[in-house]
């Protein structure tokens, strides 16, 4: 029986953060990172530089400019497969078996544009309806899976997963029918909430802070858009729960901090 240590990252552009990625490897040393918002094509990915870094296993799937998830390993990587969500061809989840035969699921939610109504905002349409193609897939998954899902959902459901409740019900990530669809979604396969099993309601917890403010730290204005899940089975294997948040002030920082958690094989 051993650990793997594994990270959850939108990135915010791979290629212009290596510095960062390499600043992470080396402060927190995890086997697998999950990344979300690549903003790369599969043929100009990095690999040779995480290669180096030890992650010789990967699974990524790519689009040009936009999007974008990958899987880097320094443990094997079974059964990489990849799926278009919604058919619209975007580069938004990459599903892997990780020893133990732990299906890990890795995806990038639509944000949703800034306009939460679907009749007039197309973005926010898509979202909500890659929500319920989720909540689809999750109910036909088995009950006794062995599965972990990641990524940026972009959806901070609970209160106290944003700086504001009230200031932020009609602002996209927040609203009352995404969070509804959340809870749906989380239903439809009993999903285990990993970060706040270990912060619970009602802490503070954030993994997003907006390039907009001055002092991003100092007006703490966050929302936890980043999330950690595994099915019920796995749920005792959970072994540790951290918000990197140091990272958000490294050079040049994406948005997002690193989510890390460790489990048990």
């Amino acid at each position: 029986m051993g650990k793997i240590r594994l990270v959850t990252w939108n990135i915010n552009s791979v290629r212009a953060r290596l510095d960062s990625v390499e600043k992470l490897v080396d402060k927190y040393n995890p086997d697998v990172i999950c990344f979300q918002e690549t903003k790369v094509q599969d043929h100009m990915f990095p690999a040779k530089f995480f290669h180096e870094q030890g992650y010789v296993h990967h699974a990524i799937a790519g689009q040009k400019s936009y999007n974008g998830v990958a899987v880097m390993s320094r443990v094997p990587l079974l059964n990489i497969d990849r799926r278009d969500w919604c058919a619209k061809g975007d580069a938004r989840h990459v599903e892997v078996t990780l020893p133990g035969n732990i299906q890990l699921h890795n995806f990038y939610v639509p944000a949703g544009g800034d306009e939460p109504d679907p009749a007039i905002n197309d973005k926010f349409a898509h979202k909500l309806d890659f929500l319920d193609e989720m909540t689809a897939w999750s109910g036909d998954l088995p009950k006794d899976s062995r599965a972990i899902l990641v990524g940026d959902l972009n959806i901070a459901p609970y209160e106290s997963d944003v700086w504001s409740h009230k200031k932020l019900l009609k602002v996209v990530s927040h609203t009352p029918i995404e969070c509804e669809k959340m809870n749906t979604l989380m239903q439809a396969h009993d999903w285990f909430d990993v970060m706040r099993h270990f912060v619970p309601e009602p802490e503070r917890l954030y993994s997003w802070w907006s390039y907009r403010a001055r002092d991003w730290r100092a007006a703490d204005k966050g929302r936890r858009l980043d999330h950690v899940w595994t099915s019920p089975d796995l749920k005792d294997s959970m072994t540790s729960m951290a918000v990197l948040e140091d990272a958000r002030g490294w050079n040049k920082p994406s948005d997002h901090a690193p989510v890390m958690v460790e489990i048990t094989i």
